[in-house]
């Protein structure tokens, strides 16, 4: 088997896709290759494969599972702005910066996203309720992806 060249921006812009339209397969065939990109059942897990087109041909197309409570759809989730790891305290042992049922204030940091040795501050984008926090501590996260809602 060749080693298939794999450009990391086009995966990027293929699973920027899938959350932005609430698709969970996207798929570029040229020549004798293509990428497909599929968003899994867990928030934010994405699958990528990648294999001649001839052997693309032969695997029968499954239909994706519909998502039942798909929180990249509500209108309070909050989204990973970046790659990186999640952090949901200012430090080892302290306590999180916010817990499901608490209320936040717009502007309020919700968590901390470690990206190349910078720790960036994740606000709330609007006054709310935390109902799920969606990210586990010190969890990698993925552009894009649902780290918590607010209602």
């Amino acid at each position: 088997m060749t080693r298939i060249p794999i450009d990391p921006d086009s995966i990027r812009r293929l699973a920027a896709v899938l959350v932005e339209t609430g698709l969970t397969e996207i798929e570029i065939a040229e020549k004798d290759s293509r990428i497909r990109v599929v968003r899994g059942a867990a928030p934010g897990e994405m699958v990528l494969a990648a294999a001649p087109a001839a052997v693309a041909a032969a695997a029968p197309a499954a239909p994706a599972p519909a998502a039942v409570d798909d929180p990249s759809s509500h209108p309070g989730a909050i989204n990973s702005p970046m790659v990186g790891v999640a952090y949901l305290a200012p430090e080892p042992g302290a306590a999180n910066f916010v817990v499901v049922g608490q209320q936040v204030a717009a502007g309020q940091t919700v968590l901390l996203i470690e990206a190349m040795k910078t720790f960036n501050q994740i606000k709330a984008p609007k006054a709310g309720t935390v109902t799920r926090i969606l990210v586990e501590n010190s969890a990698p996260v993925e552009y894009g992806e649902v780290l918590m809602i607010l209602e």
